[in-house]
């Protein structure tokens, strides 16, 4: 058979196989369809159906199929955090300023200090720490990826919560948006290649001149004219980023946050969001899990994510009920709010992707931060649900 026939049996299964186990196992309550497509990349990946069918495997997943895939996901992905980019409301965590600094510092700060604890520990042993890394550079990078919080996928469940634009959803939001900046920040920080310093501050340079004219512009066109100017900005601020040496999606997080989200019609937002996901994301998955690894062994590798995973949960949580403690938060916020915002998933992913790809980490560790993202946003809604019914009981009683 030739590569076309190859990749369409290959795409056929990427869209197959998660949407049957989805469907007819109606996992949408615990496991939404995207934490499908996630899990379903990881099972078809090396570690599980390579060693399992490796003829199979290596027949379906050739080179020539992977590389076709890869520039799929790429391209998914870039458009995919820009729009993350853009829906940051930084306007209205600025009218809320006092309670949102707080609340995202220590929501971020204490998950980042306990992934940080299990991130040194981690150093003790061989085969988790990438061959392109300081030590700091990993401690950083481990801890950062227990602190992300996963903007689009928390709108995703907090639509199916019904609390969206409910106050709690919107204040979530800013808690949210403000710790997507400090992520991105972070990951900056932890790419800074002293030897390319010069590329990266003139890219940082050069973007902070082109920015105001680009928004002059947008302001200028027509909302038709703005969706595909915006897909040209995206290419751009991508190219640049990654010639500067900061990654292609460092650029396309900033192609977006410069954006506002006023500029377009807030119900073809939400619609290319979830065209998005459905057409192309689900390619990303399956290069994501084709990228999974357990050469260090598998207990190993799921004793590292069950640590991990007791690091960001716990760190979240803690975070936000000392947050609630010091604002004076209604009885049962707190944790509301703390489950929410340790959704990981496709941010966090992305997140790990880079560290690999710049040899920050192992597969290894990226098996095991992949495997921890997946069971915090398994967590999420069958913990989060009952206690906003107990709230919601609490409230209705008092009335």
């Amino acid at each position: 058979m030739g590569t076309v026939e190859i990749f369409l049996i290959a795409m056929g299964v990427i869209f197959t196989l998660p949407y049957l186990i989805w469907r007819v196992g109606n996992t949408d309550y615990f496991a939404p369809l995207v934490v499908v497509q996630i899990i379903t990349g990881i099972l078809l990946g090396p570690g599980i159906l390579g060693r399992a069918y490796p003829e199979y495997y290596s027949f379906v997943f050739n080179a020539q199929v992977i590389q076709a895939l890869n520039g799929i996901a790429w391209w998914a992905v870039m458009i995919f955090v820009m729009i993350a980019g853009i829906e940051l409301d930084l306007k209205k965590a600025w009218e809320h300023r006092r309670e949102s600094t707080i609340t995202a510092s220590l929501a971020l700060g204490t998950p980042l200090l306990f992934g940080c604890v299990a991130a040194l520990g981690m150093l003790g042993y061989a085969g988790w720490q990438g061959p392109g890394a300081r030590d700091w550079q990993f401690v950083l990078g481990v801890g950062m990826a227990c602190a992300v919080t996963a903007l689009p996928i928390l709108i995703l469940l907090m639509e199916k919560l019904e609390i969206l634009r409910e106050p709690i959803g919107q204040r979530i939001l800013r808690y949210a948006s403000l710790d997507d900046i400090a992520i991105w920040g972070v990951l900056a920080l932890i790419l800074l290649d002293w030897e390319r310093v010069g590329r990266q501050a003139g890219f940082l340079a050069v973007f902070g001149v082109a920015t105001p004219a680009f928004r002059r512009l947008m302001v200028w066109l027509e909302e038709r004219d703005r969706w595909y100017v915006s897909l040209v900005w995206l290419a751009v601020c991508s190219l640049a980023a990654d010639w500067a040496g900061l990654h292609f999606m460092v650029g396309a997080f900033l192609a977006g946050a410069v954006m506002d989200a006023s500029w377009f019609d807030q119900a073809r937002l939400d619609m290319l969001r979830h065209n998005v996901l459905m057409v192309i994301m689900p390619v990303f998955f399956l290069s994501t899990g084709l990228r999974t690894d357990w050469s260090v062994g598998g207990p190993a590798v799921f004793l590292a994510a069950a640590v991990l995973l007791a690091a960001s949960v716990a760190g979240k949580l803690a975070g936000t009920h000392i947050a609630g403690r010091f604002l004076g938060w209604e009885r049962g916020e707190a944790s509301i709010i703390g489950w929410l915002l340790q959704t990981k998933a496709l941010i966090m992913i992305i997140f790990v992707n880079i560290l690999l790809d710049k040899g920050v980490i192992t597969n290894d560790t990226f098996t095991a931060l992949l495997l921890m993202a997946v069971g915090s946003t398994m967590l999420t809604v069958p913990v989060v649900y009952p206690k906003l019914r107990r709230v919601a009981a609490l409230v209705w009683k008092a009335s």
